[in-house]
């Protein structure tokens, strides 16, 4: 396999390992946030910000630590032959499959970004113009001249009212990252069925 392969699968495991295993300890900021919540319900007044902030954990908790869980295997799969095939024709299925889960990655990723742009203040047919003009304007004249070209920032329809674009980036960057995984294990796979990677 070239090289630039192998750097690329080596790459894409280091960064989604690290980022996966920061992103594993979220599970205790919603330990925190839900703890919080049982208290202030029952000792104190309850709190507006605590669903809402476990909701955004969670989500945060699934979709980062996603790349994590395909790097491992640990992806739930339903095994009625393929626990007794032999790592060929693992390699084999799992080569072709992995581009129907890309397809779907990608439909989601596309949503996602269409959604990050309308909560920006975005509600035009073409989010990727409007995302390259925002990113050129950021570097070409300044943060200040990149917030004036956003619109009504969305928030959500709870009394809280918290903006939904930092989860939205946070979504279509995990997103992204599963991409670059699955591309990584279909290049994995390839190097198996040809006897370079085990």
């Amino acid at each position: 396999m070239p090289s630039a392969i192998l750097r690329y699968i080596s790459v894409i495991d280091a960064m989604n390992r690290f980022i996966g295993r920061i992103a594993m300890y979220l599970i205790f900021v919603l330990i925190a946030v839900l703890l919080w919540s049982s208290v202030s319900k029952v000792f104190l007044t309850p709190t507006m910000w605590t669903l809402e902030t476990a909701q955004f954990v969670m989500v945060a908790y699934f979709v980062l630590g996603g790349p994590y869980s395909i790097q491992m295997g640990s992806n739930v799969r339903m095994d009625l032959f393929y626990g007794d095939w032999s790592p060929k024709t693992k390699a084999w299925v799992d080569a072709f499959t992995v581009f129907f889960l890309i397809f779907y990655l990608g439909v989601l990723l596309y949503g996602g970004l269409v959604s990050t742009a309308y909560s920006l203040g975005y509600f035009g047919d073409e989010p990727f113009h409007f995302f390259l003009n925002l990113l050129g304007t950021f570097f070409t004249e300044g943060p200040a001249a990149a917030g004036e070209k956003l619109g009504f920032l969305e928030r959500s329809p709870t009394a809280w009212r918290p903006w939904l674009w930092p989860i939205k980036v946070v979504i279509c960057l995990g997103v992204l990252l599963m991409i670059l995984q699955s591309l990584a294990e279909f290049f994995r796979d390839i190097g198996r069925l040809r006897g370079v990677l085990d």
